[in-house]
């Protein structure tokens, strides 16, 4: 099989695409790729200066607009403001992302701050901006997983981790909760008869500035771990490719997952990934998204 590069976009010219978390990392990566194609780039981000200097270095048909996942009054702020820019939106790549290893931290809405930026923030993003979604030709939502996502699993019970909290865990869990949210979304979306794509992706291990936040609250030795841990990654232009295949690979099904192909998946030319047991479960889905549904207020059409 031909290994996929960014040669194989094809010509996004007349598309709307939304990417949360564009200012780094893989978001401004897939950010790059989709304005140097011809697409039109919203960056969603939470820094609005961090974002226009990105938007800057990304050069093309781009605007910057603020967004806190960890916040639904400003999920739903930017929501509407952007439904009423764009009637139709192409693509919604939910990119951004939080792993924190220091003590439990909550949103503004009282949620786990994994949970709350990770996978709730887009759930009700996703949601507010279905309508615009449905509006456009052949829309696609991309939600970006985890290879954590296959040893972790979901406590209803604690799905806030206020009983024995663990940093690592409820990362974990976050990304299990987002790998469970696009699969479901695709189950509901075939189901409604839409012809919008859900489809999943995963960077493998990949060098990005998450790590070096996450132990940032260690001082010194934190950054020597975060450096150590680095050596082990790709660089984020390969770890991108698979939600930019996920994003733009023409007859790309709902649910297909895209991920390395290399050494359990955390390195390499892009692939099929695997989904855990409890990511697949129609149960589990379906338990998660009555959930994701009651906590944000968000209920789909």
């Amino acid at each position: 099989m031909t290994e996929w590069t960014t040669d194989h976009i094809p010509d996004q010219h007349g598309r709307v695409a939304v990417v949360t978390g564009a200012n780094s990392g893989l978001g401004l990566v897939t950010a790059t790729e989709l304005a140097s194609h011809g697409a039109h780039v919203v960056l969603a981000v939470r820094h609005t200066p961090a974002g226009e200097e990105a938007a800057r270095r990304i050069g093309g048909d781009l605007e910057v607009r603020e967004l806190d996942l960890a916040s639904l009054a400003s999920v739903r702020t930017f929501a509407a403001k952007l439904a009423g820019d764009h009637p139709e939106i192409d693509l919604l790549v939910n990119n951004a992302g939080v792993v924190l290893l220091g003590p439990r931290r909550t949103s503004a809405d009282g949620f786990e701050l994994h949970l709350a930026t990770n996978m709730l923030g887009h759930f009700a993003l996703t949601g507010l901006l279905l309508g615009n979604l449905a509006a456009a030709r052949e829309a696609r939502v991309v939600s970006l997983s985890s290879i954590t996502h296959k040893n972790a699993h979901l406590d209803f019970n604690d799905l806030m981790f206020e009983h024995d909290y663990r940093a690592a865990t409820a990362y974990g869990r976050s990304k299990l909760a987002t790998t469970i949210f696009g699969i479901e979304l695709d189950r509901r979306l075939r189901a409604a008869g839409t012809p919008i794509v859900s489809a999943l992706a995963h960077p493998g291990l990949t060098r990005t500035n998450l790590t070096p936040r996450a132990w940032e609250h260690r001082g010194r030795f934190g950054r020597l771990i975060a450096s150590a841990g680095l050596l082990a990654t790709q660089p984020v232009a390969q770890g991108a490719l698979p939600q930019l295949r996920a994003a733009t690979e023409p007859g790309v099904r709902g649910g297909q997952f895209f991920g390395p192909s290399g050494l359990w998946e955390t390195r390499g030319r892009v692939t099929e990934a695997r989904l855990s047991q409890e990511a697949a479960d129609p149960a589990v889905g379906t338990r998660l998204w009555a959930a994701a549904a009651d906590l944000t207020g968000v209920n789909y059409p």
